[in-house]
């Protein structure tokens, strides 16, 4: 770890510094909208509108080098397939007929379908699983300020709602007698979840990017006595394993990614097994 606190004041390692940069800036709507994902019980939603964000990945990536729009940026493009996969899982969960379980699985490969088809047509060579499980060197300063900005958006949008999503996290029905708007809470939630997910997709990816959403919830639910505590728990443990992550990455030569997540999966784990030898 001590070569990794040097490598972050080396003028020639920026990248490793946006990496962290981006984890530390992500990990406060991370913790925050993964604390309502878990206690709406609706991680297999958010898993779904994670992997669709490839499509929209690749449909940049696409129109950035063969129709020249050099403003598209990849991330830009993940925020827009994240919110629209948002919007049509909300509407197929509030309104449809159809099997939920079936449309939302649908959406889900299609979404990966389209953005690995868009990456092979793109001229050059283009890695998916850079974008599938993370990669530092993607990290750019547009990235953090992409984040920043959906970050603070997602926290005013918290601060605005916070009451009327609690509610509908914990009681949809009861929350629409006294006259909450259940349904658009819920839609409300889904985009937050899709906002969210894109902030730490360069660097933990796609796939990887839902166990981080949750995971620290879910640790935090271990302990917390409130939905404030696990909230705000959840946001510091986030940011823990972004940083140890990072340094035991680095230090290691490791993926980034899966590093991050398996110290988070290993403190759940653990976690998990210190609460049922004390509760016997």
């Amino acid at each position: 770890m001590i070569d990794f606190f040097r490598a972050l004041f080396d003028p020639d390692l920026v990248f490793l510094r946006n990496a962290l940069l981006l984890g530390l800036i992500g990990s406060i709507p991370l913790g925050a909208v993964g604390t309502f994902v878990v206690a709406r019980r609706i991680s297999y939603l958010a898993a779904a509108i994670a992997h669709s964000v490839l499509g929209g990945i690749g449909a940049a990536l696409y129109a950035r080098e063969v129709w020249g729009f050099a403003w598209l940026h990849p991330m830009l493009g993940a925020l827009i397939a994240a919110l629209i996969a948002a919007s049509v899982i909300a509407w197929v969960s509030l309104r449809s007929q159809q099997r939920e379980d079936a449309v939302i699985g649908a959406i889900w490969v299609t979404g990966m379908a389209i953005g690995l088809l868009f990456i092979s047509r793109t001229p050059g060579y283009l890695d998916p699983m850079a974008y599938l499980f993370g990669d530092i060197l993607l990290v750019t300063s547009a990235d953090l300020w992409i984040a920043g900005v959906v970050g603070t958006l997602i926290l005013v949008i918290l601060l605005l709602w916070h009451r009327q999503i609690v509610a509908v996290c914990f009681d949809s029905e009861f929350a629409a007698i006294r006259g909450v708007h259940a349904d658009r809470m819920y839609l409300l939630l889904l985009l937050l979840t899709a906002l969210t997910v894109v902030t730490l997709v360069s660097l933990v990816g796609i796939v990887l990017v839902i166990a981080l959403l949750t995971l620290p919830p879910a640790i935090a639910s271990l302990r917390a006595r409130s939905l404030g505590q696990m909230l705000l728990c959840s946001i510091a443990l986030t940011a823990s394993f972004v940083f140890l992550g990072l340094g035991f990455s680095y230090t290691l030569n490791f993926p980034t990614g899966p590093t991050i997540i398996l110290l988070a999966a290993l403190v759940y784990l653990l976690g998990n097994t210190v609460k049922r030898v004390f509760s016997k």
